[in-house]
């Protein structure tokens, strides 16, 4: 089993349900824990911090709603709420309570996992998307690598392509100073024909517009004899 296997919860009171969902997700590649009260659910999400729950709406001990209200306090992990009720005010009561995704019974193993893979896709997609962004001194100043988007105290900021280029490349390693000839290779290229000095055109531009005082900058610092390197905590 790879170390890197997505682990799911089945959460259901029917032993049948859960063997029938179990076996289809470990043909699909999963590791399946099971559970059959929720006071169980909850044990066992504290042991294996699982990727994903599917929970049943109708458990002995408590409900579907409670359970996904309590696991909402502390995580944000996906949730398949199974439900045998398929009034729409139900099925609203329990997505309202935290659940991600819905699935009325009797169902489909089939498209029950693909629910899952769609829900895990998704929550892949949002974690890498707050990975590329940059974010300082207290959210003071965010740049969005993968949207060319750039937040000063909240507001977008208007930069120039190459503008980005130098402030992205900087701030992704923050406290290493760059030469002028480093920033032209990086950003503009090796086929460059102009003058080093041009990165010092670009680099007062980006001061105008991120630093809140141009004149004693916080983010971009000059290093004498060097160039330029970037001071965001």
């Amino acid at each position: 089993m790879s170390s890197n296997t997505k682990r799911i919860l089945v959460v259901d009171d029917e032993p049948k349900i859960v063997e029938v969902v179990k076996s289809y997700l470990e043909n699909s590649g999963y590791l399946v824990y099971e559970a059959y009260t929720g006071k169980q659910a909850l044990e066992i999400f504290e042991k294996i911090s699982p990727s994903l729950i599917v929970l049943d709406l109708m458990l002995p001990d408590t409900t579907g709603e409670e359970i996904c209200k309590t696991l909402r306090k502390k995580s944000k992990v996906p949730i398949i709420m199974l439900t045998a009720k398929i009034e729409e005010e139900d099925i609203l009561k329990g997505l309202g309570t935290g659940a991600d995704d819905y699935v009325t019974k009797p169902f489909s193993p089939r498209q029950l996992v693909a629910r899952v893979e769609a829900l895990l896709r998704r929550a892949e997609d949002h974690f890498a998307s707050l990975s590329n962004i940059l974010s300082f001194n207290n959210d003071d100043l965010m740049i969005d690598l993968a949207n060319y988007d750039v937040k000063k105290n909240g507001e977008s900021v208007n930069l120039t392509p190459n503008e980005f280029k130098i402030l992205s490349t900087m701030a992704k390693y923050p406290k290493k100073a760059f030469t002028r000839e480093e920033l032209i290779t990086l950003v503009i290229g090796n086929d460059f024909e102009g003058f080093d000095r041009t990165i010092d055109t670009h680099i007062k531009n980006l001061r105008q517009k991120i630093e809140t005082d141009p004149k004693n900058p916080q983010f971009i610092l000059t290093v004498h004899g060097v160039g330029y390197r970037f001071n965001g905590e």
